[in-house]
């Protein structure tokens, strides 16, 4: 999925940056992903934790939408999800790995498996490996804040649920960068830091001779396969800004702990779970998607999760790429 790029590229890993949240005890640690991924914060910060709303709780199953789902997986009665667990809003774990994640991602995709009358088979699993793993079998499906693009639609199916995007963020006080990114001739002489097998990380690495063409130095890239480590290292400097998702950015900015500044919306993407090309799922998971949004479940998950900005209309199977 990733652009060969043609400057420095550096994929660090980090052991401890495993769940993507913004604010987390004992160790800065966490990781995210609409093609990637938002960070931890600051050593010793509290937990952030999940509001106390259940929308999921009150889902039925819809005996006409379980019908469209094949007749093996209704007689299995499970569908397998490989789910990308990073940061709040979307998926992380509120209470430790050792307990169930949450999210809005984690109702959607709950709230989902109810209508369908199955129970869903949670496998965590890094951002950058979920996609092409549906091709094995692996996953029947993933959720990881995926972003439609022209390019992913060659080989992954997509039944949409919400509309979120791509966005910068810096480190609170920056004063290099203090306005909304809408040119990457913005961030030329600048290290900028993202998610491995993210949209963020194909976009920057596709165009990085905007620079040399404006008669610039080249922004520098570097891919974090955790990403929770790209927070800290935009922390410690190493970094000077921060390309992700725009709702787990704002998010972020809104913990005082973390100490990030939130620049603004880059570039708008439908986000949907993945399926592998031609998967016979995904009529009945948009026809869940459909119920959840006709019922009033879905605005309530949205709520909760202080997404409402990002909701849809009506769930799409492969909308053509934002431009």
């Amino acid at each position: 999925m990733n652009l060969p790029g043609n400057g420095t590229r550096t994929r660090l890993r980090t052991a401890t940056a495993l769940t993507l949240l913004p604010l987390l005890p004992l160790l800065a640690l966490t990781a995210c992903g609409s093609g990637g991924g938002a960070a931890p914060a600051v050593a010793g910060a509290q937990v952030t934790s999940a509001p106390a709303d259940d929308p999921v709780a009150d889902v039925r199953t819809v005996d006409s939408i379980a019908a469209l789902l094949p007749a093996e997986v209704r007689k299995a009665g499970t569908l397998r999800v490989g789910s990308s667990v990073g940061a709040p809003p979307a998926a992380f774990y509120p209470n430790g790995q050792d307990k169930p994640p949450a999210g809005q991602d984690i109702d959607i995709a709950d709230a989902v498996a109810k209508v369908l009358g199955v129970k869903l088979e949670r496998q965590d699993a890094s951002f950058e490996t979920i996609l092409p793993a549906l091709g094995s079998g692996k996953y029947d499906f993933g959720t990881g804040n995926f972003g439609v693009t022209t390019e992913r639609l060659k080989t992954i199916d997509f039944v949409t649920y919400i509309n979120d995007g791509q966005g910068f963020a810096v480190k609170t006080g920056n004063t290099t960068l203090t306005t909304q990114v809408s040119d990457l001739t913005q961030l030329c002489g600048l290290t900028i830091g993202t998610g491995a097998g993210t949209t963020f990380e194909k976009t920057l690495t596709a165009q990085k001779g905007v620079c040399a063409a404006a008669g610039k130095r080249p922004y520098e890239v570097k891919v974090f396969s955790e990403t929770g480590a790209v927070t800290t290292a935009l922390q410690q400097g190493r970094i000077d800004v921060v390309m992700s998702t725009i709702n787990g950015l704002r998010h972020q900015a809104a913990q005082p702990a973390a100490q990030t500044a939130f620049l603004g919306e880059y570039h708008r993407l439908d986000v949907g779970f993945a399926f592998k090309k031609g998967s016979p799922l995904t009529p009945a998971l948009q026809a869940a998607v459909n119920e959840l949004i006709k019922n009033g479940t879905y605005a309530r998950i949205l709520k909760k999760w202080g997404t409402t900005a990002s909701a849809i209309d009506t769930s799409q199977i492969n909308p053509a790429e934002h431009t």
